[in-house]
């Protein structure tokens, strides 16, 4: 229950944080939310995804309105997944990049089901049944994490760039993550110390927020690019948080067979 609640605060407070910065600049969140250039009113539609993302991510941290917030939310991002990734993805198919963020928005997109469905009263109506298995979003988040891993790897140069030049070996810690990611996916989609992994996947990305991102924004505080990386990688860490938390009624060793589904948990909200 704390790790969704944690989970639960980081996504929301992330997601929120994206929704500021498009407000504040009147566009949309870089590649996270590849909009194309064209599009008509795309800087009102920018103001009002910043709207919508703020509204609903506040909104999340409200008990009373955060099963409908987190459900307005996951729709959202499953726009960013269908209508601005995967055309990107379908144009591009070899691009191991087009594929990065199809799969950071769809941790996201994961993060937002597994949680709708942890909250207390999301038996209700406004969850569909065909929509009730938390075992489908959690492994399309193995499959993302997957992803992840072997970015790592095809854009090693540039992983390794951005590890914190007082680590060691910053070229080791590139493939060490890469394999990271790519170990815990496939751990959660072949259910093999599901639990394990996605906890250790979830402390990993956490650690990129604390030791990459926010030392970024406090070396360059007036960079938008690196204030959206933080938020981004809060919400994806809160999101791995979620799915860690969800897999609370497995064992922490081996599993056999189905993973257990959870009971309903309340958030701490």
């Amino acid at each position: 229950m704390r790790t969704i609640a944690l989970g639960h605060v980081l996504f929301a407070i992330g997601l929120a944080g994206i929704g500021v910065l498009s407000l504040a600049s009147g566009d949309f969140a870089y590649t996270w939310q590849p909009v194309p250039g064209w599009i008509i009113w795309r800087h009102g539609l920018a103001y009002a995804s910043g709207l919508l993302l703020l509204g609903a991510g506040v909104g999340m941290l409200i008990k009373r309105a955060s099963s409908l917030s987190t459900l307005v939310m996951t729709i959202y991002l499953a726009t960013w997944v269908l209508l601005l990734q995967a055309p990107r993805v379908a144009q591009a198919p070899a691009n191991v990049g087009m594929w990065l963020g199809l799969s950071e928005s769809m941790a996201l997109f994961c993060g937002g089901w597994t949680l709708f469905l942890s909250l207390a009263g999301s038996e209700s109506n406004l969850r569909p049944k065909f929509l009730s298995d938390s075992r489908i979003p959690r492994y399309l988040f193995g499959a993302a994490c997957v992803v992840l891993g072997i970015s790592h790897f095809v854009y090693l140069g540039i992983t390794a760039g951005m590890v914190p030049a007082w680590l060691p070996d910053r070229t080791g810690f590139a493939y060490l993550t890469g394999a990271g990611h790519f170990a815990a996916g496939l751990a959660i989609l072949f259910s093999v110390l599901p639990r394990l992994a996605a906890t250790l996947e979830a402390s990993m990305i956490s650690s990129f927020v604390l030791l990459l991102h926010a030392p970024s924004v406090f070396s360059q505080p007036a960079s938008r690019l690196q204030w959206t990386m933080l938020f981004v990688a809060s919400a994806i860490a809160g999101a791995a948080w979620i799915v860690a938390g969800s897999l609370r009624a497995s064992s922490w060793g081996w599993t056999t067979g189905r993973v257990q589904e959870p009971l309903k948990a309340e958030t701490g909200n």
